[in-house]
């Protein structure tokens, strides 16, 4: 992969000291240090943009990691409450009933 993105880079820096050189209508080839130097800063340029690109994959995988924890809990939580609350709820009622059928039983 290093080598490839350098070789990319050295590209791009060649073609933009060309392409300069054409739009200015100079000779191609004129100032050959400016090439070499063109090519040094275009491999360092894509190198520099793929570790970037990794770092922020990583970077995007630990907020993602942390989002799924959080919704996680976030949703056991309300798991819980939700059953919880619902026996909990289900218990009332059937004191309130239970407690109900005893004053009717005896009121008669």
């Amino acid at each position: 992969m290093a080598w490839s993105a350098t070789a990319i880079g050295a590209l791009l820096g060649l073609g933009t000291q060309m392409y300069s050189n054409a739009l200015r209508k100079l000779p191609y080839m004129r100032h050959p240090w400016e090439h070499v130097l063109g090519m040094g800063l275009g491999a360092v340029f894509v190198n520099q943009l793929v570790k970037w690109d990794a770092k922020l994959q990583v970077d995007l995988d630990k907020m993602l990691e942390k989002s799924k924890a959080a919704n996680e809990r976030r949703y056991i939580g309300q798991y819980f409450y939700y059953v919880f609350f619902s026996i909990f709820d289900r218990f009332l009622i059937w004191m309130m009933m239970y407690n109900l059928i005893l004053v009717i039983g005896l009121k008669q």
